[in-house]
């Protein structure tokens, strides 16, 4: 509402009527009458400031922050300094420069720091997470239409949650408290979908036994998502523009028409107009469909949004009785430098198998999949206590060494065949030092054998790089 105060009583009032003239309702307020509490109950209030005795114009609209100012006159043009000031207006009026800033100043109240955060609050929108400018102005696009019954037709990939923004619009309308029913078109074969749509009476075909409803007549007084709206077959987007058009249909086998009270929501990842230039697709239910478009961005324009999506998602494996899981920073910057062909849907499913993988657990970038690391860390290799190691080499001997034999008896010949190995001379041995002399004559036939190429003889050894350079170095295995 266009709020006028200006004691100039013929100036205010000839622009009260050429703004009612072009279809912008204003109200003229005398000065005793004005009152800050005047905007307390005013949609989107709109001041234009002319001349005033009473009130000092600086501290007027300093004293309204939320509300944006017009002034009328040179004489006010210092005041265009401050926030809230949108713009001047100058005798005689412009309709094109009034129009203009009166559109400025919808943007200004449409963008409101308290308003923005109440539009884009978590609580409002369900599964709709996200701080990057792409999902907000998907947020703004929803709180719009879904006051209205306007059809709405959600493009984007495969995998950006179309589904998840059809289900925000009907909770956000004056249906959310009918059904939400969702129709995959490209999941169910051309011949059933007229039934799986519109219900079909008995006997109406082979196999009707019983009358059955169909999804619109599911979803009356709600929401029909009608998914993959591309891969209906043409003989069905004629019977499915005639319902839209009329607002009602009948069951297969029926005569009795019933009304469709009824919100279609449509999405598809298909470029429609491409397919209507192929004949695939038919135009005028493109224009039926496509009364408000919403472009659902890809998870690679939305990237900065990967950490609150792993919050999200995260919080669905937990509900759906999995494990949780963590993300090191640098195991996210990696996330968000891929270029996620499959959305959100596949990082859903990286996170799924990462909580199987890695329960209550950390996960860096090393312990990621192969194409989701594009940070180049060295991973982390611990080295152990050598009492630790001993202990392992010593079990690894004394173990497994034998576990092949069939019995006791067996084991003694075999041992006795192969002096040196097992057997435990009368006089005795100092342990430590036999164990060494072990290691070092096995760490010098891997080296020797692989001409001391470190790599190769770890990994015959079975033991990690760092740790082998380590016992060379206490041993000194080197070449020379």
């Amino acid at each position: 509402m266009i709020t006028i105060l200006d004691n100039n009583n013929n100036r205010a009032t000839g622009l009260a009527a050429a703004l009612s003239f072009v279809g912008q309702p204003a109200q003229v307020i005398a000065e005793p009458e004005f009152s800050s509490d005047l905007f307390s109950n005013l949609q989107e209030p709109v001041v234009i400031l002319g001349a005033l005795s009473q009130h000092n114009h600086e501290v007027l609209i300093k004293s309204l922050p939320a509300v944006p100012f017009l002034l009328i006159g040179e004489t006010l043009r210092p005041l265009l300094s401050l926030a809230n000031v949108i713009g001047l207006i100058t005798e005689p009026f412009s309709q094109e420069v009034t129009m203009q800033l009166l559109h400025d100043c919808q943007q200004y109240l449409r963008m409101l720091p308290g308003k923005s955060t109440q539009l884009n609050d978590a609580k409002s929108f369900d599964g709709l997470v996200g701080d990057t400018k792409a999902v907000k102005e998907v947020r703004f696009l929803i709180s719009q239409v879904a006051k209205t019954d306007a059809n709405v037709l959600i493009l984007g990939e495969s995998g950006t949650g179309k589904e998840v923004v059809a289900r925000n619009v009907h909770l956000l309308s004056n249906r959310n408290s009918g059904p939400f029913v969702p129709v995959n078109c490209g999941a169910i074969p051309g011949e059933l979908l007229e039934s799986e749509l519109f219900g079909h009476e008995k006997g109406a075909f082979t196999g009707a036994i019983s009358a059955r409803k169909g999804r619109f007549e599911l979803a009356q007084g709600g929401t029909l998502f009608l998914d993959e709206i591309g891969d209906m077959p043409l003989q069905m987007q004629v019977k499915l523009l005639r319902v839209l058009q009329e607002r009602s249909y009948e069951r297969v086998g029926g005569t009795k028409p019933i009304q469709a009270d009824v919100r279609v929501i449509a999405a598809t990842h298909r470029n429609l107009e491409i397919m209507i230039e192929e004949g695939k697709f038919r135009e005028d239910l493109f224009y039926r469909l496509n009364v408000f478009p919403i472009e659902n961005p890809s998870l690679r324009e939305r990237a900065d949004d990967i950490p609150l999506l792993l919050k999200e998602l995260l919080r669905r494996v937990a509900e759906q009785g999995g494990s949780s899981v963590k993300f090191t920073d640098r195991a996210v910057d990696s996330l968000k430098a891929h270029s996620w062909p499959g959305n959100i849907r596949e990082l859903a499913n990286l996170v799924e198998r990462m909580a199987i993988m890695f329960p209550e657990k950390v996960v860096d970038v090393t312990d990621l999949p192969g194409k989701y690391r594009y940070i180049d860390v060295e991973a982390y290799e611990p080295e152990y206590p050598e009492e630790l190691l001993e202990k392992d080499v010593f079990n690894e001997l004394f173990s497994d060494g034998f576990s092949d034999f069939e019995d006791e008896e067996e084991s003694l010949e075999q041992a006795s065949a192969e002096p040196g190995l097992g057997l435990l001379p009368d006089e005795g041995i100092e342990l430590k030092e036999y164990l060494a002399d072990m290691e070092i004559s096995l760490i010098t036939q891997a080296l020797e054998r692989y001409d001391y190429v470190v790599a190769r003889a770890a990994e015959i050894l079975g033991v990690r790089r760092t740790t082998l350079v380590e016992k060379m170095k206490k041993y000194n295995l080197n070449r020379d």
